[in-house]
Parts: structure tokens; sequence; C-alpha cells
């Protein structure tokens, strides 16, 4: 599994995933006026190796571009199936997105597609959010959970997050409330040494590859 920041052509792919874990959710996240706003910071998780795109190449100038141009003429539709194949998409299985406001990271969203569930990427992706968030300078982190997600709720006080608040109904498809969630000092040496202690566990038990994200 590889991990990065979110880029315009995940767009779709993303939508799906949200569409498919939060069904509920209405109007759905506009993505793309989200990769706009200043404050939000979107990670995904793909299953297979970032494509990596050469940059193109300078056009010969001279005797050689009029020789290249008359060769594209003569060759035109071998060139242009050529140039037109589609490239090759990463799958994206999971993604994950934060609002940023002075030194507090509000998690908004960490969702992996229902046929990857249960693998360690939901985890994965909360590692990935607060590294990011600690790198962007955010000292703490909050985030609403549904009262009824055990699963969800065991795994943010695994990583440090404690119970500050209810916010009851907040859930409109069944007015079932929210768990309000924070991690404090999540710059200090003490949250930042357990997190790396969790992280090597998980590594380990799912060998996921190390990455680094650069915000």
């Amino acid at each position: 599994m590889y991990v990065r920041l979110m880029h315009e052509e995940d767009i779709d792919q993303v939508t799906r995933i949200d569409r498919e874990v939060f069904p509920a959710l209405w109007p759905p996240v506009n993505y793309k006026h989200e990769l706009q706003n200043r404050l939000a910071h979107y990670i995904v998780i793909s299953n297979e190796e970032p494509i990596t795109r050469e940059p193109k190449a300078e056009p010969p100038s001279g005797l050689p571009r009029l020789l290249a141009r008359a060769g594209q003429l003569l060759h035109y539709s071998r060139l242009s199936t050529r140039q037109t194949a589609p490239a090759k998409r990463e799958y994206i299985i999971g993604f994950g997105g934060f609002w940023l406001v002075a030194d507090e990271a509000h998690i908004i969203s960490l969702a992996v597609r229902q046929t990857h569930q249960k693998r360690g990427i939901g985890e994965l992706l909360l590692i990935a959010t607060i590294e990011l968030a600690t790198q962007l300078d955010a000292r703490i982190i909050t985030l609403e959970v549904r009262a009824s997600n055990t699963p969800a709720l065991s795994l943010y006080y695994k990583y440090g997050f404690t119970q500050v608040g209810i916010r009851h109904g907040y859930y409109t498809d069944n007015k079932e409330d929210a768990i309000l969630m924070t991690a404090n000092n999540i710059a200090s040496a003490s949250f930042q040494a357990r997190l790396q202690q969790l992280k090597k566990s998980h590594s380990k038990r799912w060998r996921v590859a190390s990455y680094q994200i650069t915000p």
C-alpha cells in the first residue's frame, strides 16, 4: 500500500468511496472545491506504486522540427493512437482529510472501500493523518464518531484520543449522537514516541511499505 497527498485526478474514485461509505451524507462533498481550500488537506492510499510522470521532451527546432512534423503527418494514425492511449491509473482504496485552523486539525473523513476493510487500512489512514497534521504544526486533533461505532472508538482511544463531549442527534440519517474526541499535544515527544511504536507494530502486522508525505 502507498500513501500520498490527494490529486485532482483522484476525485472520481474518492467520490465513489465517499458515497459508498457515507451514503446518508447530504449534500455530498465537492472534492474539487476541497482541494482548492487552503484549510483542507487530503491523503489517499492506493494498492499500487504511485505513477511517476516523465517530463515532456522539448520540441526540436529548425530543420529537425520540420522533419519531425512531416513524419507526424505521414504517420498520423500510428502516432495518434500511441499518444492518446490511457495512462495506467492507481486504484484508490481509501482516503482521509482534515481542516487545519490555527493549531487544530479537525478530521473530516477517514474512509476505506468496503472490499478492503478490516485490513489495517483505516488505521494507516489515521497514522498518516496524524503525521501530516504534525508536519503542518498542528498541536490538537479533533473528530466526531458515531456513538455506535465501537471499532472506530477503540482505534481512536488506542491512538491517544479522549472523549470530550457529545453532539446529540448529530447524524441526520438516524439522529444518532456523535462522540467528540480530541488528541492533545500531538507534537510532544511522548505522543510521537507512542505513535512511532504503534506505526511500527502496524507495519509489521500488515506489511505496509514505509512512506513519507510532503505537505
